[in-house]
């Protein structure tokens, strides 16, 4: 192939929802710099969390059905399919959020080869091209759709390097991958002379795969702009994303075992409470039977392949609906396997929660995952490091998650410079956060559209390790030694923050990146759910600060306010049961909150806790609140301090310590 035309119409995805609906019904709109194009669209909007219970072709009629514009959500179920579409465009951080890869697989399945925009998110981009769907930033190209003009290929390889290059031309990752596999393809690996490097450089040399076949890993050094291959040390997906990827197995690979099974874990975390939350309507059309059918097609698959399977809680009596999960996949990772100076991958954006450990750990989506259970590696462009130095204390109320509130409205950020980047967390108030606070930083780096996050590992990281996990300290000293950035290592940019000038803060709807100090928000905002858990927010650490608010409540004989509903939830079962051996739970319901099981719930429309109306106002711990995210509802983000002190007070608050 060395040229490719697109025959079919050009679907502009604009901000107006009158000229988007035009459309839709048959009117073709010319692109012009002065049509207003939808930035930072989420693959929430792309896919809803509901609609990505289908895993095949069906998926096309949902394409953009949540997609908000203006307030209104002007694409009907099967409208883009039948519009007969080929191109679809919008303006800046395409694809912002959740890595499913179900969000192109719609768009493909709706018509869509052809994805134009401003700029992408990391994850979203590279499955389009796993899944070879075309991506570019150049609007010049629309002019010679119109035209039936074919665009040589170079129009959309230009800028990659050879990996790009060989999975664009292979039509997809995995034929990419069994041609590597079979020695047809190897990309040349780095031949840099040992120099300055990253603590993220380090991880990634010492990975490298330079030949998959034989086993051979590691080089001297890395630089950004490298693409290639690493070994994964941990590979992770959930009940979300195996099903797709066995079927790709199955369909693909064929009867092939997959490599190194001990080191696969799968998850049933993110549709557990379901049942409780999913209207009746959606149950009437079969939703909940087809993600019940996800569960029970991960489960096959880890019969099939001997893998650990982190399972729901085990039913109730008369065979009542799972009640919640063994844990959250990020916390369980972060818990008991993730190690400082591995590579870890994970089918879901929040991977790099663990890079608090000093690992590298990154999402990929479902074809990337697929592709790994093969190879045991991941596709890598070495990106550049940007530091983050974060100097002086914390104010008493002040949490990890608001400093991550902050980073989010740095100019920087919000323009989308740090997208693809790795995010390294230094300096003296992030050496004096404990390993979960550490954690909520790295985790949020999804937000921040990094690869990853990660902080050098210390003297935190070696007592958690040997405490926790019974390791021998003299081995985890070893482990991490070295595990740090030189001093003359080069960082794409330097962010300095400064502890102490931070006050609480809260983001408003639509976007975490929307952060105002709480102080500024003026009058008050009343609220009617208050939603403590998650990933981000579900930790031990969290469960302390919950526990700080309400316990002081709790002696002036304090309550949650009236008509809010207050929900705080765990993120594994350890977490569970340090909250009972520290008499949290009890605590908790004695205020009048809600305790739930461990799973995603109420972060992905799928549990208690979540909005049933547009008028009602959520303020949650969870690490983001695009459109639809949980529930039609406007949710404002905030620390677990805020969201414990607003519950009892009935409106967004700070928590006075």
């Amino acid at each position: 192939m060395t040229s490719v035309r697109f025959d079919g119409r050009i679907l502009l995805l604009t901000d107006d929802p009158v000229l988007l609906r035009r459309q839709l019904e048959g009117d073709d709109l010319l692109w012009s710099p002065a049509v207003a194009l939808r930035d930072d669209i989420s693959t929430d909007e792309i896919t809803p969390a509901w609609a990505c219970y289908h895993a095949d072709q069906r998926l096309g009629d949902f394409a953009y059905v949540g997609l908000a514009c203006r307030g209104e959500t002007p694409v009907l179920e099967g409208t883009v399919r039948r519009g007969g579409f080929a191109v679809s465009v919008s303006g800046r951080r395409r694809g912002k959020g959740s890595s499913r890869e179900a969000s192109p697989y719609a768009e493909r399945a709706a018509g869509i080869r052809l994805v134009i925009a401003e700029s992408f998110e990391r994850i979203y981009r590279e499955n389009c091209q796993n899944l070879g769907i075309f991506t570019s930033t150049d609007f010049d190209l629309l002019e010679l759709v119109l035209r039936g003009q074919p665009i040589p290929l170079e129009r959309f390889t230009g800028g990659e390097g050879p990996v790009g290059r060989g999975v664009i031309a292979a039509g997809g990752l995995l034929p990419y991958s069994k041609a590597r596999l079979a020695g047809r393809v190897s990309p040349a690996s780095p031949a840099h002379r040992p120099g300055p490097m990253t603590l993220a450089e380090k991880i990634i040399a010492r990975h490298w795969v330079v030949d998959p076949a034989r086993g051979h890993v590691g080089v001297p050094a890395v630089r950004p702009a490298d693409e290639g291959f690493v070994r994964a040390d941990l590979r992770f997906s959930h009940e979300y994303v195996t099903p797709m990827a066995a079927e790709l197995w199955r369909s693909e690979v064929g009867t092939t075992r997959v490599r190194a099974p001990d080191s696969v874990l799968l998850f049933r975390d993110h549709l557990t409470l379901l049942d409780q939350v999913m209207p009746l309507s959606r149950k009437a059309e079969g939703l909940l039977d087809l993600a019940l059918e996800l569960k029970r097609r991960q489960e096959a698959f880890a019969r099939e392949q001997g893998l650990t399977l982190y399972d729901e809680l085990p039913h109730g009596p008369n065979a009542l609906p799972a009640v919640g999960s063994e844990a959250i996949c990020h916390t369980k990772v972060l818990e008991r396997h993730a190690l400082p100076g591995q590579i870890v991958v994970g089918s879901d954006s929040h991977t790099p929660h663990s890079g608090a450990i000093g690992c590298l750990a990154f999402g990929v989506g479902t074809t990337a995952i697929c592709a790994a259970w093969l190879t045991q590696d991941a596709r890598i462009r070495v990106p550049i490091t940007v530091l983050v130095r974060v100097s002086g204390r914390l104010p008493g109320n002040v949490t990890a998650k608001d400093l991550m509130l902050h980073l989010l409205r740095d100019p920087l950020v919000r323009e989308g410079g740090a997208i693809g980047t790795i995010v390294e967390y230094a300096g003296q108030a992030v050496e004096a956060l404990s390993l979960d606070e550490r954690a909520t930083l790295t985790n949020m780096a999804a937000e921040v559209g990094a690869l990853s996050g990660i902080v050098r590992p210390d003297g935190v990281v070696v007592d958690f390790l040997v405490g926790e996990r019974g390791m021998p300290r003299a081995d985890v000293e070893q482990l991490v030694a070295g595990l740090a950035s030189d001093p003359d290592a080069a960082f794409g940019a330097i962010l300095e923050l400064d502890a102490g000038a931070l006050r609480p803060m809260v983001a408003l709807p639509g976007d975490p990146g929307n952060g105002r100090f709480l102080d500024e928000l003026g009058a008050r905002v009343a609220v009617d759910i208050a939603y403590a858990g998650s990933c981000t927010a579900g930790k031990r650490e969290d469960m302390d600060m919950y526990a700080r608010v309400f316990a002081r409540a709790a002696a002036e004989g304090a309550r949650v306010a009236p008509g809010v509903r207050c929900y705080v939830q765990f993120g594994s079962q350890d977490v569970k049961r340090y909250a009972e051996r520290r008499g949290y739970v009890e605590l908790f319901r004695g205020v009048g909150a809600e305790v739930l099981e461990p799973s995603c719930g109420a972060c992905i429309n799928a549990g208690p806790g979540v909005s049933s109306s547009r008028e009602t106002v959520t303020v949650s711990a969870i690490n983001r609140n695009f459109p639809g995210r949980s529930g039609p509802g406007q949710v404002y983000l905030a620390s677990p301090y805020t969201v414990a002190a607003s519950a009892l007070a009935g409106y967004i608050t700070a928590w006075d310590p």
